[in-house]
């Protein structure tokens, strides 16, 4: 997939593409409804694109009412790789963006940068200064421009006669509820991010975990022990593991004040992973956290942890 980061980048004679224009937050079964249709419109060999932006607009506009992200932008480049996107436009959403005319934007981007033949969005979807663009300015604007306007209905879960969001999966992931959000994702949630040395504690108790930055990406669940996988993405090809997943402040010892996300590699003990960059993928949660009558009580639990984990994936 090209990734392109200004509508300056996208080389001349680009087109004709198929665009889809959203957030693509969690780029999630909704999304790939958008992204799917896309590929139909642009099977006889326009380029499909997505448009998207580096942040989530809120915040800017809105800072204090911008929920966390389901996922960074370098997982988003990486999902939409997977879905089939042959191009990204990642824009920058700044202030400068933010005042931009709804007109404006989709000359800029859409027409003259992109050649668009068709666009589609979804039906919530909003654009240009204070959201004064929606997908009826979007047609009348097409009509104008030359381009077809498809607006996408919402993919509705069955079993709970509700609309697949970002907003969902973000509640589900805060309530431990794995199984939920990996349906609403179609894949199991993650985080993104780079190794680095922690307090050695796991060392010393005889599980050596890979504590991941604070800056990782993508929404970190609720706090507790998880089956997962731990898949280095550092090298030439990527290597997948089992691993035993803790999401706290290890209370037991009451010294960390931030929520850490710590892996344990299952039965390698002599892994080295510091600098790499990682993928923690999360399959089921199997316990809370909490506190533990001392290293002895908190050593079995952490055996049985280890077991249940192993029985879940391998």
């Amino acid at each position: 997939m090209i990734v392109f980061r200004d509508p300056a980048e996208v080389p001349a004679g680009f087109g004709p593409s198929v665009v889809a224009i959203g957030k693509f937050d969690g780029v999630h079964t909704g999304h790939r409804a958008v992204i799917d249709r896309a590929r139909v419109e642009a099977a006889d060999g326009a380029q499909v694109v997505a448009v998207t932006f580096d942040r989530n607009p809120l915040s800017v506009l809105r800072p204090e009412k911008c929920p966390p992200d389901v996922i960074g932008p370098h997982q988003k480049l990486e999902l939409l790789d997977r879905a089939g996107v042959d191009a990204t436009l990642l824009l920058t959403f700044d202030e400068t963006r933010a005042a931009q005319p709804a007109a404006d934007f989709v000359r800029e981007v859409l027409v003259d940068a992109l050649a668009a033949r068709t666009v589609l969005v979804g039906r919530d979807f909003r654009f240009g200064a204070g959201g004064a663009g929606d997908p009826d300015l979007l047609v009348r604007l097409g009509h104008e421009y030359g381009f077809r306007v498809e607006v996408v209905d919402d993919v509705r879960a069955v079993h709970a006669d509700r609309r697949v969001s970002s907003t969902w999966i973000r509640e589900a992931l805060a309530a431990g509820d794995i199984a939920t959000a990996a349906r609403l994702l179609g894949r199991a949630p993650s985080v993104w991010g780079e190794v680095v040395h922690g307090l050695q504690r796991g060392r010393e108790l005889g599980y050596p975990t890979a504590n991941l930055s604070p800056d990782l990406e993508g929404f970190v669940p609720a706090d507790g022990v998880y089956a997962g996988w731990l898949v280095d993405v550092d090298g030439s090809r990527r290597i997948t593991y089992p691993a035993a997943i803790s999401i706290g402040t290890n209370p037991t010892f009451d010294d960390v004040h931030a929520r850490q996300v710590e892996v344990y590699v299952l039965d390698e003990t002599g892994l080295d992973l510091y600098g790499h960059h990682v993928e923690v993928r999360f399959v089921e949660r199997i316990r809370g956290m909490a506190a533990f009558d001392g290293i002895d009580a908190l050593l079995v639990q952490m055996a049985d942890d280890v077991e249940r984990v192993r029985g879940i994936l391998c």
